[in-house]
């Protein structure tokens, strides 16, 4: 089964709604702007991260159009100096290529040990863009069904200003 055959699974079997939108192989948020995909809805960019020690990793969840200040984001989740995490890591917590990365990638992630953190200018948007595992394509489902799909998975999630 592929990577997004399990994303779209889990959305079915938890009853949420969600449209697609197939496209060509995007890795930035520029390539989804060329492609149009950012007129659509609110595209997210992902980061994941990971602590001083490697022992917490954070896939942080934000509007395409901030910029996220690396210490406040540590600051507010009272961590070590935050990083980003290597391509390994990312295989290994998340099963997902750099250009794929993606909240819903938590499907991969059934020890739920990465903590999903979002920014709280995302909560109540009705059509939130991810790609589901894949980037080519983009999944839009709403704020909401977004927290319950990770929380299905048992992933903490933290909320804060980005």
């Amino acid at each position: 089964m592929s990577q997004k055959q399990l994303v779209f699974d889990q959305l079915d079997n938890l009853g949420i709604a969600y449209k697609l939108m197939d496209h060509p192989p995007v890795y930035t948020i520029e390539d989804m702007e060329q492609l149009k995909i950012t007129e659509q809805g609110e595209v997210c960019k992902n980061l994941f991260l990971r602590d001083a020690k490697g022992k917490r990793h954070f896939l942080v969840v934000l509007n395409k159009d901030k910029q996220a200040d690396i210490k406040s984001i540590q600051a507010q989740l009272g961590c070590t100096r935050l990083s980003f995490a290597s391509d390994e890591r990312l295989q290994k917590y998340l099963h997902l290529q750099k250009g794929a990365v993606t909240p819903l990638g938590v499907t991969n992630d059934p020890e739920a040990a990465v903590e999903v953190v979002l920014d709280s200018s995302l909560e109540g948007k009705e059509q939130l863009g991810f790609h589901p595992n894949d980037n080519t394509v983009t999944i839009w489902i709403s704020y909401g069904d977004l927290i319950k799909f990770i929380r299905t998975n048992g992933n903490i999630i933290h909320h804060i200003e980005i």
